[in-house]
């Protein structure tokens, strides 16, 4: 086992003991090395051992029983099954975005005005660029731009819906700003715009999914993985 160095010590204690169960160094129902061995394994704190280790009981790869020690319970990756899980739900979620969007734009195409389209390019414009900070209100701006594409398909159902599923859309918002996920940059929502101000459905249509595109990729990717 090789050495920590990062930041997080007791994170990635679990990560790399985790790895070696899931590697076959210790089988179902062996005992793991004590404190001391791990702590010299990882060349980390006994207490940084014992954080990881009680990490990993909660995930049910190991049980620590009472004057014995800690054994190997499992070997299946339960962190990783959680998460393919909540990916496979954030997918459902997007998918469910997209078809909103994608009506949405289709219909502002089709009754777009110029106010419509200057209110659009205004939004936009104060969503800025995200930058590393103030997450919670990058995506109140970005939010607030997607809504008013809803808003301009002139359906009222459309709005409703929309504002009725807004914290799973801003969830989906929030989880582009994630390392693993793709944000549609600027000009990708500035396509949005240009698509309705065209007065085209289809090309609408067409600037929505090639918004989303990317971000399914990713989501199957890591579905896949």
């Amino acid at each position: 086992m090789k050495p920590l160095s990062r930041t997080n010590l007791a994170d990635n204690a679990a990560d790399a003991i985790r790895a070696e169960i899931l590697g076959g160094r210790w089988p179902i129902g062996e005992k793991l090395p004590n404190e001391a061995s791990l702590s010299s394994m990882l060349s980390v704190s006994r207490g940084t051992v014992r954080e990881a280790v009680r990490a990993l009981v909660s995930q049910g790869l190991l049980e620590t029983r009472q004057g014995s020690g800690t054994y190997v319970r499992s070997a299946t990756d339960s962190a990783r099954l959680l998460s393919m899980a909540k990916r496979a739900n954030l997918r459902d979620q997007f998918e469910a975005r997209c078809a909103l969007e994608v009506e949405a734009a289709r219909l502002a195409a089709l009754r777009r005005t110029p106010e419509t389209i200057s209110g659009l390019r205004r939004l936009l414009a104060g969503r800025g660029l995200y930058e590393g900070n103030e997450k919670a209100g990058f995506v109140r701006r970005d939010f607030a731009f997607h809504k008013a594409v809803i808003a301009a398909s002139g359906n009222r159902a459309l709005v409703e819906i929309y504002d009725f599923f807004s914290a799973s859309i801003a969830e989906t918002i929030a989880a582009t700003l994630e390392e693993d996920l793709p944000e549609p940059d600027l000009q990708a929502h500035a396509d949005i715009v240009d698509a309705i101000e065209t007065g085209d459905a289809g090309k609408a249509d067409a600037a929505v999914r090639r918004f989303m595109a990317p971000v399914f990729a990713a989501l199957d990717r890591t579905l896949r993985s």
